[in-house]
């Protein structure tokens, strides 16, 4: 039994030392002790030992080849991945990392190296195929000795941190020239800024195996060179976020492995450069499409083709892109379509009821466009998770099909024409979360919302929903955000209840006719803290109680109440950046309200009874708006230094006086600047005018501004509106004012500037309204007969100045916003308005027109409103036959002019027009049929003209006034008279304007005659020898005319002298 037993001893020891002796061999071939390497560089790292779920588990004595991380092949380190560690430092050249020579794979992504560059000790690791250094916080110059990596088969050194990192020296055509086995190249972030056959070129040279090349925020400029077509493998294409400014080139189409084309840029709104031109239509039928990106291109134009089917396309993104046309009905071809983003394009007609065949999507927004019809059936798409088509002009009621989608979170059905009730199974699906209805016509009650725990927005401002608020909203349980504003609710709404919603962060309930029912209690503290709380137009009278406790309350709008008085305690809100306490029945400001102003943002306290001094200024608002109070101080002299932050600032209606300061100057982010309806005096700063900031409105009108109009604005003048009306600035007109490009509103009325007329202006092509009215502005406008650049003005008012001359017809020619027909003016009816002050603000542009005899303020300019007034001037000359070409024109002011000639026949054309005034001119002939025709004409005013013939017959003018005609005495008809027809008048005179005025010159000429046959008669009558005389020779007269009368006349002779002397 011994010698067994010493034998299997012996064949122990044996596999042993075998054993031991083909581990040693392992181990040594691996490039130095893996362990202590991998140790040495954990402890050269600095990382965040709590964030880390790798490096911190690395412990000696253990197998390293098991670490967190790690892998090996034959006991050699291949496969390291410290990706997401919260590594902050320690990786240079002398790294221990470079040691480890077998690594294979390599990711240190999403790390911050603190801004270091890459190590150029990188060059060791020969053996690596991936290298991953995304977003892991180096910067500076990617080094060349990346480019001894000859191995590599995926390189990616993207980076969100965009142009931190930069391909200068060596540029991106010596980085990629060894990497012939490279198969997917990352380079996003890295400010590459090379032109487009450059960086083409060097990639379809040097990459031939590429299938993925992503290149976002590169910096990369194009044309996109043809030479990428050598690439045939190539399957994904990322060219996002670049500078390029070209047209899409139609040999993408051509790539025959083609699954993902991304090109979306931001310039949603056209201004920048981008991709512009006609998308190619083949590119969509490329076979094997699965995504593609064209996104915030807003110069690109394009619409979608017929789709083939069992096509490949899984994403359609083209959010923001010009694109336009109908949604085709083949759409539901795409079997495999999970993702539509077509918002905000152009695009018309209904949405197709093949959607309901795309039984893959997740993801449906076509919110912006101008799809019209009703709804489609979602009714397959059980996967659908999101919906928006917002801002669209459907109609009709809400589909039962949207009731059946288990996964549905997000459902955005706001900004539409959508009617009917909203259905209660709408709050029985399982996953809502966002339910946006605002701004429709949804009418009834709302519905009970049962036990619904899901939803944590709910939005059904703005429609037209009555009756109670369902005390089940209470039950919402995880409600976020609740906004009911706008809507017809009555009954109470108890305030107080509002504490079972304890993740309530967002409530609206202004403007409704709602009882806010809320009683002080000790529970105060139990009410959710809110961060916006809207209760507008609720009949408050105070501050409610359990505001008090509302510490991190963000945006508070107790506005169109009637509160008297703000509570000590609001020094409180602590956090409160948003205040509008406006329209309410303030009358002054407490001592703890001042010292809660220092953090505001935003602080609207206008149409109050505040008095005496303008309060101090918080120091970081943007918006401030303290205007139609009773301030009656003058502006502090430093009022600058307070307005550093802020960009629209306003005390207009007020009754401040003094001079504007020169400090107002400093405040360089002013945006808006008004200051109108006060009593201000003195000149215009001239800073004000000169600065280069980015003044957009400035608003002075209705004070006592004298001195001259500044002549320095600047050559970026930023001005939209410059509005002095009703001051009495003089002097001539500022010719740098043609510098201000993107004036829209240019008010100088009622001054007392001398000047010909502004020819400079004629090249803003911006301009909207122009008002030049009672100044003393002078000469011919002949420089209004070549082409202006007028292509959106829609109020013109030059009346009351001493212009001459014609009236050049060419000048109508240019005027297109003047020009459109009703159906155009009305979708694109708006208001002129300055509207880039963020935060939901804007400034609403305001002007004084006289149309149909009397002056009104147009407190919001429609921009379907078109207005001329030329009247009282000097003008002659005929009425412009081109005027009829003004069809969109609503008002037209010729009058107290020296016009002659017939009224042109062709202002029949202006169909919408409802107030003509030719009255005072020297206008001659019939009035034309065609005026007849006009059928909103609600005031027309011919008198005091030279018009004659019959007044044409039609419901308005019968409808007018006779005074509508007076001073014409060649007219006849009704409303004048009968419609007997009148000889021509024989005498011509001048006439006033008024129907109701003397003719003096017909007096002049009936008092002369009765006073001349007076003197005759009386002298034959009173002296016998004249009356003799008269008499002798008339009848010598009639004699020689008449021989034949001698006969008949001879005997009676005696018996005329004997009459004639009875009669004396």
């Amino acid at each position: 039994m011994k010698t067994p037993l010493l034998s299997w001893l012996f064949l122990l020891r044996i596999c042993y030392v075998s054993l031991t002796f083909h581990t040693f061999v392992v181990s040594t071939q691996c490039p130095g002790d893996q362990q202590s390497l991998l140790l040495k560089l954990k402890n050269s790292l600095a990382f965040n030992h709590t964030a880390s779920k790798k490096l911190v588990k690395w412990r000696n004595g253990s197998d390293y080849c098991s670490w967190e991380g790690l892998s090996c092949k034959k006991g050699c380190v291949s496969h390291l991945d410290l990706s997401s560690e919260a590594i902050t430092g320690g990786l240079d050249n002398s790294s221990s990392l470079f040691g480890l020579k077998s690594i294979e794979n390599l990711n240190l992504a999403f790390n911050f190296f603190n801004y270091t560059q890459i190590p150029s000790e990188f060059k060791q690791l020969t053996g690596l195929t991936n290298l991953n250094l995304s977003n892991a916080g180096f910067a500076g110059q990617v080094p060349i000795e990346i480019s001894h990596l000859t191995r590599l088969v995926t390189l990616d050194l993207s980076t969100l941190d965009t142009l931190s990192l930069k391909l200068e020296k060596p540029n991106l055509k010596v980085l990629i020239r060894n990497f012939s086995e490279l198969v997917e190249l990352y380079l996003d972030g890295v400010n590459i800024s090379a032109q487009g056959t450059e960086w083409c070129q060097a990639i379809s040279s040097s990459l031939p195996k590429l299938r993925v090349l992503s290149l976002t925020f590169c910096s990369l400029s194009g044309p996109i060179d043809s030479s990428l077509l050598k690439l045939q493998s190539l399957s994904v294409i990322r060219l996002d976020f670049n500078d390029f400014s070209i047209q899409v080139p139609e040999f993408f189409s051509k790539f025959p492995n083609l699954t993902s084309l991304h090109l979306s840029d931001s310039c949603f709104d056209g201004s920048c450069s981008g991709l512009y031109g006609t998308f190619p239509e083949k590119i969509f039928q490329v076979p094997t499409l699965q995504t593609i990106d064209l996104s915030g291109n807003g110069q690109l134009r394009g619409s979608l083709p017929e789709f083939p089917k069992n096509a490949s396309l899984r994403s359609l993104v083209l959010s923001g892109a010009n694109f336009s046309g109908l949604l085709p009905n083949s759409i539901g071809n795409l079997k495999m379509l999970s993702k539509i983003y077509i918002s905000w394009c152009n695009f018309t007609g209904s949405i197709p009821s093949s959607i309901e065949d795309l039984h893959q999507l997740v993801y449906f927004d076509l919110a912006g466009n101008k799809f019209n019809g009703s709804i489609p059936s979602f009714s397959m798409a059980k996967n659908l998770t999101l919906i928006d088509i917002s801002h669209n002009l459907l109609d009709g009621t809400i589909p039962s099909s949207l009731f059946s989608l288990p996964m549905l979170q997000d459902l955005d059905l706001s900004n539409n024409l959508l009617d009917g009730t909203i259905p209660s199974s709408l709050f029985s699906l399982p996953m809502l979360q966002y339910l946006d209805l605002s701004y429709n016509s949804f009418s009834g009650q709302l519905p009970e919302f049962g036990n619904f725990s899901s939803l944590q927005v709910l939005d059904l401002s703005s429609n037209s929903l009555e009756g109670p608020i369902p005390m089940s909203i209470f039950n919402l349980r995880e409600l976020n955000e609740l906004s009911l504003s706008s809507n017809n609710f009555s009954g109470s709404f108890p305030l107080n209840d509002i504490q079972q919603l304890k993740n309530l962060s967002w409530l609206d309930l202004s403007y409704n006719s709602l009882l806010i029912n809320h009683y002080s209690s000790n529970s105060s503290h139990s009410f959710p803290q809110l961060r916006t709380l809207k209760l507008a137009a609720r009949k408050l009278r105070t501050f409610p109680d359990f505001l008090r406790n509302q510490s991190i309350l963000e945006v508070l709008d107790l506005s169109l109440n009637q509160i008297h008085e703000i509570p000590n305690w609001i020094s409180k809100l602590s956090g409160l950046s948003k205040l509008n306490l406006s329209c309410n029945s303030l009358v002054n400001l407490p001592g703890p309200f001042l010292n809660l102003t220092s953090q505001l943002f935003v602080l609207d306290l206008h149409s109050n009874q505040l008095q005496g001094q303008i309060p101090m200024l918080p120091l970081s608002a943007s918006y401030l708006d303290y205007s139609r109070n009773n301030f009656s101080s003058s502006i502090p002299a430093d009022i600058g230094d307070f307005l550093d932050w802020t960009s629209f600032f306003s005390l207009a209606s007020n009754h401040i006086h003094g001079i504007i300061p020169e400090s107002v100057c400093k405040a360089t982010s002013l945006e808006v600047l008004d200051l109108s309806n006060n009593s201000l005096s003195g000149m215009i700063p001239q800073c004000l005018t000169a600065i280069n900031g980015p003044l957009a409105v400035l608003d002075l009108r209705r004070n006592k501004l004298s001195g001259t109009l500044p002549d320095n604005f600047p050559e970026d003048c930023s001005l939209q509106t410059l509005d002095l009306n009703g001051n009495v600035i003089g002097g001539q007109f500022p010719k740098s004012l043609a510098n201000c490009t993107m004036l829209e509103v240019l008010n100088l009325g009622n001054n007392q500037v001398t000047d010909v007329f502004p020819c400079s202006l004629k090249n803003i092509s911006s301009l909207r309204v122009l008002v030049l009215r009672s100044n003393k502005f002078y000469d011919c406008i002949g420089c209004l007969k070549t082409n202006s650049a007028w292509t959106n003005l829609q109020i013109i008012d030059i009346a009351r100045n001493t212009f001459t001359g014609e009236i050049p017809g060419n000048f109508f020619k240019t005027l297109q916003a003047m020009m459109g027909d009703e159906d155009g003016a009305v979708s694109k009816i708006n208001h002129v308005r300055f509207q880039d002050l963020g935060f939901g603000l804007y400034y609403q542009d305001s002007v004084t027109v006289t149309t149909k005899g009397l002056e009104m303020e147009l407190v919001k300019i429609l921009t379907v409103f078109t207005t001329i007034d030329i009247s009282c001037n000097n003008f002659n000359g005929s009425i412009p036959e081109e005027m009829g070409m003004l069809k969109s024109l609503i008002g037209l002011n010729l009058s107290g002019n020296a016009l002659t000639g017939a009224i042109p026949s062709s202002l029949g054309n202006l169909r919408q027009l409802e107030s003509l005034d030719l009255s005072d001119n020297k206008l001659s002939g019939t009035i034309p049929l065609e005026l007849s025709k006009l059928n909103f004409l609600s005031f027309l005013d011919l008198s005091s003209n030279q018009l004659v013939g019959k007044i044409p017959i039609s419901t308005q003018i019968q409808s007018l006034s006779a005074d509508s005609f007076a001073g014409n005495k060649g007219l006849y008809g009704p409303p004048l008279d009968d419609g007997s027809p009148r000889l021509p008048p024989t005498l011509e005179g001048k006439h006033s304007n008024s129907a109701h005025r003397i003719d003096w010159d017909l007096i002049t000429v009936e008092v002369g005659f009765i006073v001349g046959f007076g003197v005759a008669v009386g002298s034959l009558v009173l002296c016998k020898r004249w009356s003799k005389w008269y008499y002798k020779t008339m009848y010598k007269i009639i004699v020689k005319i008449f021989p034949q009368l001698e006969d008949r006349i001879g005997p009676h002779r005696r018996h005329v002298h004997i009459n004639q002397r009875f009669t004396r």
